[in-house]
């Protein structure tokens, strides 16, 4: 009998260690500021950064005295982050792990944040519980995610015309929705807040950026993968997206808009 959710999550690992997800972070340590910011980490606080990837969030909360901690689902990622953190003269509680099975005991952070991470869980509301119930009473939940309307939200929403995504998961753009944000967190939470911000990335042009995306981005580099064997899908899939960038290439900088949600549990 086949599990989707766990084909899901293996394939979810196998995505991200494509290409050189590393380079991309680079970029998303702007929202991660943004978003440690938006959270009100402070000095001492127990923070968990959930689908930490290569780390930006956690090393933020770190660098600002937080007692970080990150967990992620793909060993090659977790390197990244491992390797990062000295850098800067800190130390984060590394895990590999699953954001829908936390391996930790309730109420064990004071924060719980997660940068465009959860949202690509199969089960929101698995991983809300999970993340809810690792989460102290009073305890800040906040994350960023990437609404189907920006250029990201667009992307996916793009890739899955051409190449219909696995079962077993719920679309992660709904995690950008506003009102769906607000169904799934639902009485578990109070002070409900969300904030937009947006993150650049340098581009010559649509073609340089489309070449970027296509030597670092996992899941962009999957899908070409996956339409090799089709010149002409292959051909239409490069032609829209290029489009699509173009739309987003603003001063030779592509606008990667995003969405944070902020909560306090109940």
């Amino acid at each position: 009998m086949t599990d989707p959710v766990g084909e899901w999550k293996t394939k979810q690992r196998e995505t991200w260690t494509l290409g050189n997800f590393g380079e991309m972070a680079v970029y998303s340590a702007i929202p991660a500021g943004h978003l440690v910011r938006f959270a009100g980490i402070r000095a001492g606080q127990k923070v968990l950064d959930v689908a930490t990837g290569t780390g930006v969030v956690a090393i933020t909360a770190a660098r600002l005295g937080a007692v970080a901690s990150g967990l992620d689902l793909t060993p090659a990622l977790l390197e990244q982050a491992r390797q990062s953190a000295p850098i800067a003269g800190l130390t984060v509680d590394w895990k590999e792990g699953d954001a829908e099975d936390l391996p930790y005991p309730d109420g064990s952070f004071d924060a719980v944040l997660s940068q465009f991470g959860h949202m690509f869980a199969p089960r929101p509301e698995v991983v809300v519980q999970e993340m809810l119930r690792v989460l102290k009473p009073g305890g800040r939940l906040a994350f960023a995610t990437w609404p189907p309307e920006t250029f990201l939200g667009r992307s996916f929403l793009l890739s899955a015309t051409y190449l219909p995504p696995p079962q077993g998961g719920a679309p992660p753009v709904l995690w950008g929705e506003v009102p769906t944000v607000r169904e799934r967190l639902g009485s578990a939470v109070k002070d409900l807040h969300f904030e937009r911000g947006i993150m650049g990335v340098p581009a010559l042009s649509p073609q340089h950026h489309l070449a970027w995306m296509a030597a670092k981005l996992g899941p962009f580099i999957k899908s070409l993968g996956a339409l090799q064997k089709e010149p002409a899908k292959l051909d239409a899939y490069r032609k829209d997206f290029l489009e699509l960038i173009g739309s987003f290439l603003v001063d030779n900088v592509v606008r990667y808009e995003y969405l944070l949600t902020r909560s306090t549990k109940v």
